[in-house]
């Protein structure tokens, strides 16, 4: 078997997770290797072998679904990570998230059984099993998580009876390896599940059948809410499960866990849990079960860790064929850096599949922490040059079938994955020798490094925040990684709440509308901007009312309407509601249940009742702008897949009268050149003045047709799809009916919001002639300032003027330069500190270039000596410091510096002969420079 290479590996256990240790990093500096937890690969159990069908993965995926289907179970198609109108979570992380509201009674759905396979991802908040992977066979970030559901249909009976079948039949596991757990009446104001138990003795032995506490068998959604006990079923590492569920001591899978496999956990919702802590049955107990496919997938195949599995076996293997190891070799110990770079390629894939991208805060800073611990982990294996986008795209191959999503948007991920890891390599690099240098510069017998340094490193330059803790721990030093976690919130503005992302729960009061009125209401805003209509709700202030009076900010439900709800970018429509003696003035439209116009009205004459007939009218003037802009939005997006390419995806726009945006995945700013091009090709679908089509279809037939969604969308089984030439898209919006339409279109704007995420703002029609005639008037105004006959003279004069002007700043600086060493002033006079001379004084160089030439200037001058610097620029403060080479053993510029700062409330530091420090306060600096002499004598008595 070929080595992984030597210079970055070593063993990997006894050591908890995340730390680090050093090995050779190239000149100077020193690789950090992450270790494995104390639990080594050799401690966790060694399975029994079984026989086994071999059934891989996908087939055990397809086979449950199938299974649950013949039993009267719709299949529910998986939900993407980012969990839909839950601000509570960052990932969906069950089977049971995308049903919540479901269980909860907010949701009504027309099945009453369902079956799903649901990606997951327990990666931050409080599930985060991120530390874990790659160290133990079973934890994953990313898994995917088969379940069946009953919402007040089916309960234990089936659901015990059907858990058995499938494991015993379906999966061919042998019955006498499984036990089951039920909950024993402790810890939960719910007795014993006698019932469970009857039911499992069908199937089990009762010696078989262990009972534990709330803690293993009881499952609650909240604080409040749907609740109930629940039932595991467990695989025992042996011959056969041994019967020691009666007997008397700690025995079973809540106390022997390394002699079990838990497969699949059944929950039995037939509770409601008060603020009181009281339970109350609830009037339709439902079901809700999980089994994780990684470990069926295992048990099945007969090996001992997930990671073994076609599931992610290939990964494994990828990850060492690019470090230069046998792909199918077994590494020992030495496997965890690639199982972790297996998983986190997984996750990251998806993740970015459904509209995550890397960046510093929520779900975003996640997925950096999960790329960035992959990659960290590759150095220690010898993956010195970029990697990591290879074993997401293989991914990509794997999954692509099950989840077309990632097929879809594999250009994209490729994109972002490279960017990101180059990005991070540099950092890592660059961060590095700035922590090196501010522990060389902290006081000698310092114990803690100072937490806003780590958050500078990290809020300025993306250096980890652990990452710092590993090093400083190294040069024995302390970090209160918390310290610094709380401290670049504050700078960032943000709170942990913040942190899980700005989704916003629905209030109660919309989804009550929902179920009262979905399936009753009727759109007509693609044919009409009027209708007649009645109004079938009233909301003011979250309540339910039954009348609005002038003056009232009211929210209106009406049973039909042309008024387009806020959706899809694009923003509603304003208009009236009348009726005899009835003006209601619509200032917004929106739809936060995706399926009920609700419009935002001022009543401003008489008195609007439920019941009542009243007319829209749509502000048509309104609404053509808003065409306009939201058929370019499409034209640009084909644009700029042309220019670009492929990785190009929709992250975000926004569709008003006046503008329209459009964020997109891309890495680099756009060049004059690119931007030039992108508004060629628009004008040039527009001139051809083809016609706009839209089609209902199904997803998968849109699909088959080429067309495009919104990264990281949810659709339904049936779509509007639209499309204008080259350009189809999947949109619920409203669009001209002609390409011609749109008229004048421009670019106003291009800059990055996010990693990888760069905005475009545009303008059409009248908007873009009044733009166009404000940038000729500007242009008119400049070259009158600078004597230029014509526009395309411009350029010159102004370069002319720029060369001039530089000319006069050079001439300026050196007179600065000569006013600050020349002379021979008291000021200019240094002073003596035992036999050294400090020459400290406040000079009128701006320029930092000139302020270190005169600093160089003087030091000469002394021959042996310190020169001490102030000068103001801008309204802020800056110190210099520079001493001779003679006296850098005696004493340190950058600590100079550094307790010089204060003065100008500031801080700085640098190298031993040469410092810099800033600060916001410059009324400080002859204060500062007053104190050079006592720092000076400070430090020489050290």
């Amino acid at each position: 078997m070929p080595a992984v290479p030597q210079p970055r590996v070593s063993d990997v256990v006894n050591v908890s997770p995340g730390q680090l240790k050093s090995h050779d990093f190239g000149k100077g500096h020193s690789c950090r290797r992450l270790e494995s937890p104390s639990n080594s690969l050799k401690q966790v159990y060694a399975p029994h072998p079984m026989e086994t069908s071999g059934m891989r993965a996908h087939e055990i995926r397809r086979l449950f679904v199938e299974f649950f289907n013949t039993r009267g179970h719709t299949h529910v198609a998986s939900a993407p990570l980012v969990p839909e109108n839950d601000p509570t979570l960052l990932f969906v992380n069950a089977g049971m998230v995308p049903f919540k509201d479901v269980f909860l009674g907010r949701d009504k759905r027309d099945y009453s059984r369902a079956v799903s396979v649901q990606r997951c991802l327990r990666a931050g908040g409080k599930h985060n099993d991120l530390d874990n992977v790659g160290f133990t066979p079973r934890h994953q970030t990313m898994f995917e998580m088969l379940g069946n559901f009953s919402f007040g249909d089916y309960f234990k009976r089936e659901a015990i009876a059907w858990a058995w079948e499938f494991l015993t039949k379906g999966l061919g596991l042998p019955a006498e390896r499984l036990v089951v757990s039920v909950f024993n009446g402790e810890g939960e104001a719910a007795g014993f599940d006698e019932e469970a138990r009857e039911l499992w003795s069908e199937f089990v032995p009762r010696d078989r059948i262990y009972a534990f506490d709330a803690k293993e068998n009881f499952w609650q959604m909240g604080d409040t809410g749907p609740c109930g006990p629940c039932s595991e079923i467990h695989l025992f590492h042996g011959d056969k499960a041994p019967g020691d569920a009666l007997r008397e001591g700690k025995f079973g899978p809540a106390y022997q866990d390394t002699l079990y496999t838990e497969l699949w956990n059944l929950v039995f919702m037939q509770y409601e849990k008060l603020a009181d802590g009281s339970l109350k049955p609830l009037a339709a107990p439902s079901i809700d079960t999980g089994a994780g496919l990684e470990r069926l997938a295992a048990v099945c195949a007969g090996v001992p860790s997930n990671f073994q599995t076609d599931l992610l076996a290939p990964l494994v293997g990828l990850a060492k064929q690019l470090a230069g190891a046998d792909p199918k070799a077994d590494l020992g110990e030495r496997e965890s850096p690639f199982r972790v770079i297996a998983d986190h390629a997984r996750a990251t894939a998806f993740l970015i599949a459904d509209g995550v991208f890397p960046d510093k805060t929520g779900r975003s800073y996640v997925l950096r922490r999960i790329m960035r611990r992959a990659i960290r982990y590759g150095t220690t294996v010898g993956l010195d040059q970029a990697f990591f986008h290879t074993v997401c795209d293989r991914v990509v191959e794997d999954f692509g079938e099950v989840y077309p999503e990632l097929a879809e948007r594999r250009a994209t991920i490729a994109e972002l994955v490279q960017v990101e890891e180059e990005a991070f390599r540099r950092t890592l690099d660059r961060g590095i020798r700035l922590l090196d240098a501010a522990i060389e510069d902290l006081e000698q017998g310092a114990k803690e490094f100072p937490a806003p340094i780590a958050a500078d490193l990290y809020d300025t330059y993306g250096f980890p925040i652990d990452l710092t803790g590993v090093i400083c721990k190294e040069h024995g030093l302390g970090l209160e990684e918390a310290e610094v976690e709380q401290e670049v919130a504050r700078r960032q503005s943000s709170s942990q709440k913040g942190a899980l992302g700005s989704d916003r729960a629905l209030d109660n009061v919309y989804m009550q509308l929902k179920q009262a009125h979905a399936g009753t209401h009727e759109f007509l805003g693609y044919a009409s901007e009027t209708a007649k209509a009645t109004v079938v709700a009233l909301v003011r202030g979250q309540q339910t009312v039954v009348e609005a009076g002038p003056g009232d900010e009211v929210e209106i439900v009406c049973d039909r309407t042309p008024f387009y709800g806020e959706s899809g970018g694009q923003i509603g429509d304003h208009g009236r509601l009348t009726a005899d003696g009835l003006d209601v003035e619509i200032i917004d439209t929106k739809k936060p249940t995706g399926d009920i116009h609700i419009h935002v009205g001022r009543v401003h004459k008489g008195h609007l009742k439920v019941g009542q007939k009243v007319e829209l009218h749509v502000d048509s003037e309104r609404r053509n702008a808003i065409r306009r802009n939201h058929s370019a939005t499409h034209l640009l997006h084909l644009a700029l897949r042309e220019v670009l390419g492929p990785h190009v995806v929709q992250k975000g726009s926004l569709v008003a009268p006046d503008r329209l945006r459009f964020d997109f995945s891309h890495s680099r700013p756009l060049t004059r050149e690119q931007l030039r091009e992108v508004e060629q090709h628009v004008y040039k679908a527009i001139l051809v003045n083809g016609p706009a089509s839209t089609r209902e279809m199904s997803l998968a037939d849109a699909k088959k047709a080429g067309a495009i969604g919104l990264f990281g969308e949810k659709y339904g089984a049936e779509v509007r799809v639209v499309s204008m030439g080259d350009s189809v898209e999947l949109c619920g919006g409203t669009h001209v009916r002609r390409t011609g339409d749109i008229g004048l279109f421009v670019i106003a704007s291009e800059e990055g919001i996010a990693q990888g995420v760069r905005r475009i703002e545009a303008k059409t029609g009248s908007g873009a002639m009044a733009y166009v005639q404000s940038l000729s008037q500007t242009l008119y105004e400049v070259g009158g300032a600078v004597h230029a006959p014509t526009p395309a003279e411009i350029p010159g004069r102004v370069e002319k003027l720029q060369n001039d002007l530089r000319a006069k700043h050079r001439e300026v600086e050196e007179l600065q330069r000569k006013i600050a060493t020349g002379g021979a002033g008291a000021s200019d006079a240094p002073v003596e500190v035992e036999g050294i001379k400090v020459l400290a004084k406040v000079v009128a160089v701006a320029n930092p270039k000139a302020l270190r030439e005169a600093a160089d200037t003087l030091r000469n001058r002394l021959g042996s000596g310190v020169v001490i610097l102030g000068a103001e620029r801008e309204g802020k403060a800056t110190l210099l410091v520079a001493l001779t080479s003679d006296l850098k053993k005696r004493l340190h510029a950058g600590k100079l510096v550094g307790a010089l700062a204060a003065h100008v409330k500031g801080r700085g530091g640098g190298r031993p002969d040469l410092a810099q420090a800033g600060g916001p306060d410059p009324s400080g600096l002859p204060a500062a420079i007053a104190d050079a002499a006592n720092q000076v004598q400070k430090q020489l008595q050290k």
